[in-house]
């Protein structure tokens, strides 16, 4: 059997080619020999390096030629709709697009060739149906919640995304703005924010580097998973400010679609409080498994409780690592195993 991908955002190393390569990996254990379409053979090392993968036997190769000639063929949409020719063709949303004007003629034909479309989140099918007039299938992404485990707990605030302003908002800067505040009170925590950067130092790491100056931030950009894994294990809270400030039903594809780095957080034992908005809502069992905040005070007043609430840390730490085990690869492999 043969199987064929194409993401034309693979170099970006974003959650969503994670997404990408977790099917990978899962078609390559159910016998499929898999083909990724990618120009430069290199982006194999940048994959497993970035999200601590084995990517042995998946191969990449120029032109997947639209699924031809394969069994099966899993696509990531751009916003249009593909013509596709393999078997079985699967087309993936990542990003919850609209005002495309999806419902044309055209896209109605394409898609008697899709035999599902699959989104990463109940936030980007809402708006993925509503745009093409289909009935997408919710799929959410797999977090490794067995390689992240909690360790031995320090004063450590993290939050981990990607440093770019282009197309989501994810505000570390309002993150630092938070802390200068936080820090105040309790000068003994530091914060940490890791993740991706464009190619180069760019404005944006340089304006977030002048803001923390002074202070127990640090900013680590380009991290090796293996990093990323041990600093999620040694924090004890997570923050994320992704959406803060964007108009959801305006510009839905700017808040975070669902929020892999999160779950990756709630395995580490981290308590999550996360900014209520886009996917982030499925995610969090608030005031459970975490907390939903709307404006900065409320981060800061529950933050601080936490803080000195020690015994309430550890239980709600305790109920994010069993939530985060709602999305194992485990559960991931199950729920893609009911539409090959």
């Amino acid at each position: 059997m043969k199987a064929s991908i194409y993401n034309p955002y693979l170099d970006t190393l974003g959650g969503g080619e994670r997404y990408t390569m977790a099917v990978a990996t899962f078609l390559r254990e159910k016998g499929y020999r898999v083909d990724v379409e990618w120009k430069e053979e290199s982006i194999r090392k940048k994959l497993e390096e970035r999200f601590g993968i084995n990517l042995e036997n998946i191969n990449f190769i120029p032109d997947i030629k639209r699924g031809d000639a394969y069994d099966l063929c899993f696509w990531v949409s751009d916003g249009s709709i593909p013509t596709l020719k393999a078997r079985k063709n699967i087309l993936h949303f990542q990003v919850p697009f609209h005002d495309v004007n999806g419902k044309t003629l055209l896209n109605k034909m394409k898609l008697f060739r899709i035999n599902k479309i699959v989104c990463n989140s109940l936030f980007t099918k809402e708006i993925i149906d509503r745009e093409y007039g289909v009935n997408s299938l919710v799929i959410y992404p797999p977090v490794d919640t067995i390689k992240i485990v909690s360790k031995r707990k320090i004063n450590l605030i993290i939050y981990v995304g990607r440093f770019s302003q282009l197309t989501q908002n994810k505000r570390q800067d309002l993150l630092i703005e938070a802390f200068r505040r936080l820090a105040k009170d309790y000068p003994n925590w530091k914060l940490v924010l890791a993740g991706a950067s464009d190619v180069g130092r760019t404005e944006y790491v340089d304006e977030l580097i002048k803001k923390g100056k002074g202070y127990k931030i640090s900013i680590l950009e380009n991290p090796p998973f293996s990093e990323v894994r041990t600093l999620l294990g040694q924090a004890k809270i997570f923050w994320s400010a992704a959406g803060y400030g964007v108009n959801e039903n305006k510009e839905p594809q700017r808040m975070e679609h669902f929020g892999i780095t999160v779950v990756e957080a709630m395995a580490g034992g981290d308590v999550p409080l996360i900014f209520s908005g886009g996917g982030h809502k499925e995610i969090i069992e608030d005031e459970f498994s975490g907390f939903l905040w709307e404006k900065i005070p409320q981060l800061l007043r529950l933050t601080k409780k936490l803080i000195e609430k020690p015994k309430e840390l550890r239980t709600i730490s305790k109920n994010a690592k069993r939530r985060a085990q709602n999305f194992s690869y485990q559960r991931f492999y199950e729920d893609f195993s009911k539409i090959i």
